[in-house]
């Protein structure tokens, strides 16, 4: 398994490739799926539209931001500045808050 301190060189990649078994890496991913050995990891701003039970451009527009702004917080790419984290946090802890601002 190649080292997580540092980039692989395309020679280390190569050498890695080559000696790779997809195959096994692909049985033994779906092994732990099936035996819930995986951790799924959530955002928490995942978490606080679904609370609202909002779509993503729905929950975009009420926080003022692009879906794809909305995606990069989903995904950990990018934070929410400190007025969407204070939102965020509203819509997380009283969702119902937040629908009545926006008439649901």
């Amino acid at each position: 398994m190649p080292s997580k301190n540092k980039p692989l060189t395309d020679k280390e990649l190569a050498a890695y490739e080559a000696e790779r078994d997809l195959a096994a890496d692909l049985l033994q991913a779906i092994y732990e799926m099936k035996s819930s050995q995986l951790n799924v990891v959530t955002s928490p701003v995942i978490e606080a539209r679904k609370k609202t039970g909002l779509s993503q451009s729905q929950f975009a527009a009420l926080m003022g931001v692009s879906v794809r702004t909305l995606q990069g917080w989903e995904q950990g790419r990018k934070q929410p500045s400190g007025a969407a984290r204070t939102l965020l946090a509203i819509a997380s802890t009283n969702p119902k808050a937040v629908l009545a601002v926006v008439g649901q």
